[in-house]
């Protein structure tokens, strides 16, 4: 399996995202996709300064893939989608049906998760346009992935959101603004403020969800590093891993280190949670209520001294 990079789903400032890829340059990972995939607004890094990231990684020996935003809402909007769609060097990762067009039959592009393929007809058409991967939603069970591929004619790539926060869904109305009593079009760029996300939590204290601006994630990480063997099984071929404010490349290499049998899943969880900003769910893996963990392999039990 092949190690990847997600976009940045947060609003960083410049610095930090140059220090952020430069670092990743470095790193153990094969693929990396760049881009702004959730607000039009957070405008700190340009195309072409995306476009200047993407060079690097790839002078340092990466797959770099161009994602485009989910929710498509001005005509400027189209105008970057249009120059992401349309650049010569790579690949693209289509994250609305607006984009798969602009790509269809043209380029060979990644299909995203955003665009919600559950049966193998959708994937054999989204092939059939050029998708040479294809990103499973992150709701899906393992069951359920193993069927759709043994029904597919054509079977791109299968890749798979294996750690985050997950995206769960968009909307038109920013949640940091109205956090901040604040106009979407006058937010004063309040996700600034919040590296990973804000967490809502309920009455009782609980984490509930996270809000990433006009995006709503779980407050939950999700965390497939002890399923790596049940991804493989599944006829998985990428695994994927969502930048968070800290740590991402510490994450990066545990997968690695888990992936080449360095370390036992055991031992890659254990080493994990301690760099993680919230608890680990992995529940919609198994056919479970998102929400739940799921240990596939707990560590051995230590004996006990006789006396």
């Amino acid at each position: 399996m092949k190690l990847a990079l997600g976009p940045i789903l947060y609003y960083w400032d410049r610095d930090s995202m140059f220090k952020f890829y430069d670092e990743v340059a470095a790193s153990s990972v094969d693929i990396v996709y760049v881009g702004e995939t959730v607000c039009s607004r957070r405008y700190l890094l340009r195309f072409q300064d995306y476009l200047s990231v993407a060079e690097k990684l790839a002078e340092a020996g990466k797959e770099v893939v161009l994602s485009t935003q989910t929710l498509i809402e001005s005509e400027s909007d189209l105008k970057t989608l249009r120059r992401i769609t349309g650049n010569e060097k790579f690949k693209v990762e289509a994250n609305d049906m607006g984009a798969v067009r602009l790509v269809a039959n043209k380029v060979p592009f990644v299909a995203g998760l955003t665009l919600n393929v559950y049966n193998p007809q959708t994937l054999d058409m989204l092939a059939g346009l050029g998708a040479t991967r294809w990103v499973m939603p992150v709701e899906m069970s393992r069951e359920t992935l193993a069927t759709l591929l043994d029904n597919c004619q054509h079977k791109p790539e299968t890749e798979v959101f294996a750690y985050g926060r997950l995206p769960l869904a968009f909307s038109a109305r920013c949640f940091t603004a109205r956090h901040h009593n604040l106009q979407k079009d006058d937010c004063q760029f309040k996700c600034l403020d919040y590296k990973d996300g804000l967490t809502l939590k309920t009455r009782e204290g609980q984490p509930f969800l996270n809000l990433n601006g006009i995006q709503t994630q779980s407050a939950l990480v999700y965390n497939l590093i002890g399923e790596l063997d049940t991804l493989k099984s599944a006829g998985v071929d990428v695994v994927r891993v969502s930048p968070q404010g800290e740590h991402t490349i510490e994450i990066l290499q545990l997968f690695r280190d888990c992936m080449e049998q360095r370390l036992s899943p055991a031992q890659a969880l254990a080493q994990i949670e301690k760099l993680m900003p919230e608890a680990s769910c992995n529940g919609y893996w198994h056919g479970k209520p998102g929400l739940d963990f799921i240990r596939s392999n707990p560590p051995a039990a230590t004996a006990s001294n006789p006396h």
